[in-house]
């Protein structure tokens, strides 16, 4: 890991920051952390904080507490957070809608969605000069009711605090990495005097730069104009139900609160790793990840095909319950299926990755395994957290190289040189 040189603007502040994927992503192209915040409420253990400290050591910066209680008391002037140049964040997806309110100047009021509206508390604090966050793929398409309606709402705040903003969904396979894996990856900066031309950011901007598309059409039939404030976005986007106007990819500029998106298409030729290349050696894996002959009836059944008469349990009433296969074993000569929170423990799952070794035996995949596909070092997680923990820490982990590469990137944008380089071109090729 390197850090920027004392003039180079590469301060970052990351929140919800689990075991540090996106530190160290950005760390390997230049960027230094001043402060981090990890706080799970549901549990009285903090693993990911004691993974996040064991890994960074005394530089980690960590505040191991309520994100909210903590700007409450930057706010009320208790508490100093540091100056940063990079806000990032990789925060869960949930229920962005706002409501007017007589006791707030901005009107607004975060009904669920708590967490994203701690981004913009910060935001509005500090106004650093980029935000690089991350959240899963149905945020361009959520709520049911009101499609694309939370993601309008964040362009919308955002806007209010002159930021224009670039997304991109990426499934890391499409770009060489081992893991089927669907991201939702946004950079917001401050904007200058005047919209950039949509066509030059969605196919030659940070974000093409960093992960590479095949050249498309233009972008007319593609804009529309997001109106009134974020109360009303809330109220009114996506009101008809339907699709989502949101692509996989696009461009909003705060003049005139004009989007432009579109489904873009990937294109790598690079080196692409598979699930074959993050396994150990079968002599490595404990005995206890090898299925066992009486439990692979159950696994086989529950990656199967099913069409089966059930009843419903308050009414009695028949019904055919069916459901796809789920491919069993899982094949190795690809990159593997997305990595989730349940993937731990040896109970039989249709979602758990299984496959099948060299020897003929079935077994799952180990933590070390889990953390490869990730982009982390073996035995990232190790600090005495428990197997099952784990993997949940994976399944809820982004892919280090995406961050990393789009980091390369912010890096140049930004002017971030590495201590000891000899230019920003050499830190960037790096």
């Amino acid at each position: 890991m390197t850090e920027p040189r004392p003039s180079s603007p590469g301060r970052v502040v990351e929140l919800f920051a689990g075991v540090g994927g996106f530190r160290v992503g950005l760390e390997r192209s230049g960027f230094r952390t001043v402060m981090a915040n990890q706080w799970e409420p549901s549990t009285k253990a903090q693993h990911a904080a004691d993974c996040y400290r064991s890994r960074f050591g005394e530089a980690a910066a960590l505040s191991n507490e309520d994100i909210e209680k903590v700007l409450d008391e930057a706010e009320a002037g208790v508490r100093s957070l540091p100056d940063h140049d990079l806000l990032v964040g990789g925060f869960p997806c949930q229920d962005y809608s706002v409501a007017k309110t007589l006791n707030q100047a901005l009107g607004l009021e975060g009904k669920k969605g708590v967490l994203w509206w701690q981004i913009h508390r910060l935001a509005t604090m500090k106004r650093p000069s980029h935000l690089f966050l991350e959240n899963v793929d149905r945020l361009l398409k959520s709520p049911t009711g009101q499609r694309g309606r939370d993601f309008a709402v964040m362009l919308v705040t955002l806007a209010n605090l002159g930021y224009e903003v670039e997304w991109r969904m990426v499934n890391a396979a499409d770009y060489g990495f081992p893991q089927k894996r669907r991201r939702v990856y946004i950079v917001a900066r401050r904007a200058g005097d005047a919209a950039r031309d949509p066509n030059e950011v969605l196919y030659g901007g940070l974000m093409a730069r960093a992960l590479p598309v095949a050249v498309g059409p233009t972008l007319a039939t593609e804009t529309f104009t997001l109106v009134g404030d974020a109360a009303e976005v809330s109220e009114t986007f996506g009101a008809t139900k339907g699709e989502s106007p949101f692509r996989s990819a696009g461009y909003f500029t705060p003049h005139g609160r004009r989007v432009w998106t579109l489904d873009l298409d990937p294109e790598w030729n690079g080196e692409r790793k598979t699930l074959g290349d993050v396994l150990q050696p079968e002599a490595d894996v404990p005995e206890e990840f090898f299925v066992t002959d009486a439990q692979l009836k159950t696994w086989t059944y529950l990656k199967g095909a099913k069409r089966e008469q059930r009843f419903h349990a308050g009414s009695g009433t028949p019904y055919f319950y069916t459901e796809g296969p789920i491919p069993m074993p899982d094949r190795t000569d690809g990159p593997s299926r997305t990595i989730l929170t349940g993937e731990g423990g040896s109970t039989p799952s249709r979602f758990k990755h299984i496959i099948q070794t060299e020897s003929g035996r079935y077994r799952r995949l180990t933590p070390i395994e889990l953390e490869r596909l990730n982009g982390f070092d073996d035995d990232w997680t190790k600090n005495g957290m428990p197997d099952g923990r784990r993997a949940f820490m994976m399944g809820n982990a982004l892919v280090v190289g995406v961050v990393e590469r789009i980091g390369r990137e912010l890096a140049r944008e930004m002017g971030v040189v590495a201590a000891g380089s000899r230019s920003e071109d050499a830190q960037a090729s790096a």
